[in-house]
Parts: structure tokens; C-alpha cells; sequence
């Protein structure tokens, strides 16, 4: 069976350790939307690993990665990934397959993500500026360079030096040599071209081969460009359904939806978020779940577990279960808090508006929990959890609809409770933390 792995909050919920313990039951791992600004985090052997491009799976020997079509490539930056691995003893040649329909980041797609970001003064959206919105802008407005397009030197000539005439024009301070980007463009292509394949066409023969594939997304639910809290957003479909446009699969390919998301919440930049703690216990969280980016290092805002955002994300995914990270984190409060809906100018909400400026009046209504003072850190059996915490885990599901099928207590591999449900051990195995 083929699974989707999918955030379902703001990004950064674990998906990295999700999928490095899912990846050794599937042939392949496909990547399907985003580039290099989502950091997907795995702590294997006593090694912290930061996979920005490369699919998680990568880790797991045997295992073949995809990246889909979906995603925006910035080449120095994957390969500059692909010799982390190779410096860590971690081959990829034969590994790892690129679309050959996936776009290019170019070097100037930086400058005007810090354009654009600069022009919407106090409205800005806070992006990573590492050029993934711009080159998806050039992508939907049909002026895209695509990996293909890097086999023909003349046609890359020709798409940068029209691309700088228009950066010129946007940036008087635009210092790009055409000459010598095109060079080293080319060079990066040629590195690449071994890679590329037609992903869908790969796929589709994998999975008639009676192989299954396991998706992976990057961000989450509520920074999906329709989804998510627009325009706080990503520039791509970081949703389940993203997985079928980002890598040319049918909709009946995916057998299963699993949803990762933190015991309580976190996001990264600008934008509303109701449950968001501006105080001491914001400082806690932060600093017990080290909260701080991948790839960026910037703080995260913190808040309280919001179950009207992971309902959200169950609806808009069909998510079959939660994958539950970070319960080591609320260790030692005496009380925890879940925020199981909004007031808004009087009104009881319990869906997440689409209209940012009522989420932005939006007041928590919160429902307390007692808190757990014997640690859960590192525990693998959820009969040993403290019976508070299993209670707190029990309320998370019976608001989000949906079961937690796993429940970590750690950033390593082992650190992880697979629940008693035949789900779960389909998918994960009981096995899957003493690998």
C-alpha cells in the first residue's frame, strides 16, 4: 500500500522521523512539493541529519528517493546535500531520481524573493529567501527553466539573459554576470542530467512491479497555498492532494494518509495563530523542544495543542491517523492546555475561517488538562506513560476524529511508541523502533 505523509499544522512537526521509520517498508520515498527552505530533521546512530532536498528515506539502504515534479530545485544546494550524505558514508548514486519536470531555482530568484518581501513593508509574509516563491511565480507564469531545459545550452543562454533583463529593470543594484551564470548553470546541469527521469512514468512502473511508495511532503497543512493561512503560506500544494499533481500519480495510488503533528504548536514567520503563548510558558516550550529552524535557525512561535487547525488538516487530507511528536516536551507542567475552538466577536468557531482578519480577532477557548511530572522522555510503551499523559493523548484523538497510531518521546529513531492497532503495525511494524 502506497501512504502520503503530510504535516498537519504549520510545518516542522516531525516528519523527518516519520518517514526515516516508515522508509524501510517501501521501495521507494517520493518527495512532491517545496524546495530547500523545509529541513526535515532525523537523529539516527547518535547523528543529526538535515535532508532539505533529498527525501528522508535516503538513510534507509535500498531504498530509492523521487524528487517530484512538484518542487523547485536549487541545484548548488542539492548537491552540496548530496556530499553531506557522501561525507557521512551515505551513497545516493542509483538512489536518487529527479523529475525531469521539476523547475530550477536560479541564483536571482534570491534577490527577488527579498524584493518582493521588501515591498510588502509591514504586510510581509516572512519566507525563508532562498527564491522558492519566485520560481514558482516564474513556473505559474509560464517562464519557468525547467531541469529538462538544462540538456540544451542555448535555450539556457537564452531564458537567463531575458530573465536578467527583467531583473534590471525590478533591481537597479542587479549585478549578475550572464555569462557567467549561464556557465555555472550548465555545469550543475551536467551533474544532474544522470539523475533525470520522468517520475510519473518511474513511478507508474514501481508500483505495477507490486512495489509501494511512500509521499512525502514538506511544510504543512496550514501552508498550503489554498489550505493553509493564506497569503501566510507557502507557494505550493503541501496537502495530500499535492502528492498527485507533484509527482504524476492518480488519486487511487494513495492507500492511506498519515498526518504528523506536534503535541502541541508551533510555527515559523508572519501570520495569525490563535493558540500562540507570548509569555513564559511560550519561552518553555521553545526551549525544551529546541525550536528553533533547520535550515534557517529562527525561533519558533509556540502555543498550545490547536485541534480546530488538525481537524482542519484531517478534513482537507482524509488523514486515517495522527502520527503524534514532542510528548517529551510538556514533561514537568503541572498543567497542559488545548485549544478546542475560537471566540470571534461573540461567536463560538470550530472550523477554521478562511477570512484571515477574523482568525486575527480570534480568542482561544481553552480546555485544561492536569499536567505529568514522571517523565514520558524516551519512553517505547504507551501502558508506561504516565496516566495523565495518556489521558491527554486520548483527548487529542476523540477532538481530531482520528487515532495517534504513534506517539514519540524523542528525537531518536527508538524513542518511539508504536500503538496496539493493526494500522499501525501495518504500517510502521513492531519492529520499527529497535532497528
Amino acid at each position: 500500500m502506497n501512504i502520503v505523509v503530510v504535516g498537519a499544522q504549520w510545518g516542522d512537526e516531525g516528519k523527518g522521523k516519520v518517514v526515516d521509520l516508515l522508509a524501510p517498508r517501501f521501495s521507494m520515498v517520493a518527495r512532491y512539493q517545496g524546495g530547500h527552505n523545509a529541513g526535515h530533521t532525523v537523529h539516527v546512530g547518535g547523528k543529526r541529519f538535515v535532508l532539505r532536498l533529498i527525501p528522508s528515506g535516503i538513510l534507509n539502504p535500498g531504498v530509492a528517493c523521487v524528487i517530484g515534479n512538484g518542487l523547485v530545485v536549487d541545484l548548488k544546494a542539492l548537491f552540496d546535500e548530496v556530499e553531506e550524505l557522501r561525507r557521512a558514508a551515505i551513497g545516493v548514486d542509483g538512489r536518487l531520481f529527479v523529475s525531469d519536470r521539476a523547475h530550477v531555482i536560479l541564483p536571482f530568484h534570491r534577490d527577488l524573493d527579498k524584493l518582493n518581501e521588501a515591498s510588502l513593508g509591514n504586510r510581509k509574509i516572512g519566507t525563508t529567501s532562498r527564491g522558492i516563491g519566485p520560481a514558482y511565480e516564474a513556473k505559474f507564469a509560464r517562464r519557468g527553466l525547467r531541469t529538462c531545459d538544462l540538456a540544451d545550452a542555448e535555450f539556457v543562454e537564452e531564458h537567463i539573459r531575458q530573465a536578467l533583463d527583467t531583473l534590471n529593470l525590478m533591481d537597479e543594484d542587479a549585478h549578475y554576470d550572464w555569462r557567467e551564470l549561464v556557465t555555472g548553470t550548465l555545469a550543475l546541469g551536467d551533474r544532474l542530467l544522470p539523475m533525470l527521469t520522468d517520475v510519473s512514468v518511474l513511478l507508474a512502473n514501481a508500483m505495477k512491479a507490486g512495489q509501494s511508495i511512500l509521499f512525502e511532503g514538506a511544510q504543512g497543512t496550514m501552508l498550503d497555498v489554498d489550505h493553509g493561512t493564506y497569503p501566510y503560506v507557502t507557494s505550493s500544494s503541501s496537502t495530500a492532494g499535492g502528492a498527485c499533481t507533484g509527482l504524476g500519480v492518480g488519486p487511487g495510488a494513495i492507500g492511506a494518509v498519515i498526518g504528523i503533528a506536534k503535541a502541541y504548536t508551533t510555527r515559523v514567520g508572519e501570520g495569525p495563530f490563535p493558540s500562540e503563548l507570548r509569555d513564559e510558558a511560550g519561552t518553555v516550550l521553545r526551549e525544551k523542544g529546541q525550536e528553533f529552524g533547520a535550515v534557517t535557525g529562527r525561533p519558533r512561535r509556540c502555543g498550545w495543542f490547536d485541534a480546530v487547525v488538525v481537524r482542519h488538516a484531517v478534513r482537507v487530507n482524509g488523514l486515517d491517523g495522527l502520527a503524534l511528536t514532542k510528548l517529551d516536551v510538556l514533561d514537568g507542567l503541572d498543567t497542559v492546555q488545548i485549544c478546542v475552538g475560537y471566540r470571534i466577536d461573540n461567536e463560538l468557531v470550530t472550523e477554521f475561517p478562511a477570512d484571515l482578519r477574523r482568525v486575527q480577532r480570534a480568542v482561544p477557548v481553552l480546555e485544561s488538562m492536569p499536567g505529568w511530572t514522571t517523565p514520558t522522555a524516551g519512553c517505547r510503551d504507551f501502558a508506561l506513560l504516565p496516566a495523565e499523559a495518556r489521558a491527554y493523548v486520548a483527548r487529542l484523538e476523540a477532538l481530531t476524529g482520528v487515532p495517534a497510531l504513534l506517539v514519540s518521546t524523542g528525537a531518536a529513531r527508538e524513542d518511539t511508541i508504536i500503538r496496539d492497532d493493526a494500522r499501525a503495525v501495518e504500517w510502521f511494524g513492531t519492529s520499527a523502533v529497535t532497528r
